[in-house]
């Protein structure tokens, strides 16, 4: 029986979600404030966590902040509950990670529906990695947990790449893992025509590659380097093996996982309902939000247009045709090739 953790201040609608769930053949936990649900889900270790957003003393933002911080219970899947229907709080609490949004009063059957649908997911990203441990002999037994820091600096092989370099061709065998000591690299699929979208762009602190690795098949993306990278190489077989021995670093990569799939669902969702001015005004932000570094919090970048018209899945001249209208509305400067931001609460909050 699933263990779901509902967190909610109020009574009664506490008591009719948890009376629908129990009706389901869910095991149900409550708390009524966002600092008891942290220590509940610490204790307890639930299989699901729904959320309500505005709550006294800590919110269900803050709970989702906590939770995310916390490699035990980072992989949970998070469900947020709201009587708004704001499209800020819902940007918002996917940025933080979220897995799903659901607005007071909620039905029945969309409850049951999303929380099967999350439960779903969540054991399917655990059997790729039950699959990929059991691929791996047991060479040890006893073995103290691992962390993840430890085990990229021990001696792991350092690569450099130049700008603009190929670090792996979708359709390549399998290569190490990849972690990123310096340097930004992009990492996107081809259309057959040869047009190029953009999945996502990593920097300094990510790895990137796993899931090839989990699955056991060939790279089904590419990834090039976007400036001079430095690259740590971790052999497949050093990280199968460190997964089969450190349940702490299979719950950081299952959150990994997670956001892997949540960010796929968002892209392909904008990709098919969302305007173009929707589009690339999510693009610059996305753009600002990857390329700024944890020590320079500068409201400009520089990112080529084509590579933006490939992050929204535009056309370039498209893009800076629409980039020309935000500057025209002082939403954004442009000045030596680099995109300043003057009102980025305006284009975080863009309608289609």
């Amino acid at each position: 029986m699933k263990t779901i953790l509902l967190i909610e201040d109020n009574e009664e609608f506490r008591d009719n979600i948890t009376e629908i769930l129990e009706m389901a053949d869910y095991k149900i936990l409550t708390a009524e404030n966002g600092k008891e649900g942290i220590r509940m889900v610490k204790k307890e270790m639930p299989d699901l966590i729904i959320c309500d957003i505005m709550m006294p003393d800590l919110d269900g933002f803050g709970v989702l902040h906590v939770i995310h911080k916390d490699p035990e219970c980072s992989g949970i899947p998070f469900i947020f509950l709201s009587a708004k229907n704001d499209h800020v709080d819902i940007r918002k609490g996917m940025n933080l990670g979220a897995d799903d949004f659901l607005r007071k009063p909620v039905q029945g059957e969309e409850l049951l529906r999303a929380v099967e649908t999350r439960l779903e997911k969540s054991e399917s990203l655990k059997a790729r990695f039950t699959s990929a441990k059991n691929d791996v002999p047991v060479t040890s037994s006893g073995k103290a947990d691992v962390s993840i820091d430890k085990f990229i600096s021990e001696g792991r092989e350092v690569r450099s790449y130049a700008k603009r370099q190929i670090i792996y061709n979708a359709g390549n065998r399998l290569g190490p893992l990849y972690y990123i000591v310096r340097g930004k690299v992009k990492v996107f699929k081809t259309t057959d025509e040869g047009d190029e979208y953009i999945i996502d762009i990593l920097k300094e602190g990510d790895f990137f590659g796993y899931n090839a690795i989990l699955e056991g098949t060939v790279y089904t993306d590419n990834a090039e380097a976007l400036d001079d990278v430095e690259l740590k190489l971790i052999p497949k077989e050093d990280f199968l093996e460190l997964m089969h021995d450190s349940n702490k670093v299979t719950r950081q990569f299952i959150a990994l996982l997670t956001k892997d799939v949540i960010g796929k669902e968002e892209q392909l969702v904008k990709l098919a309902y969302n305007s173009l001015r929707k589009r690339v005004a999510d693009g610059v932000i996305f753009l600002h939000d990857k390329l700024k570094t944890k020590a320079d919090n500068k409201a400009d970048f520089k990112i080529s247009r084509q590579n933006l018209a490939n992050v929204t899945g535009a056309r370039k001249e498209s893009v800076i045709r629409m980039l020309s209208d935000f500057k025209e509305e002082k939403l954004i400067d442009i000045k030596d090739g680099n995109i300043i931001l003057l009102r980025e609460d305006k284009l975080r909050t863009i309608c289609n």
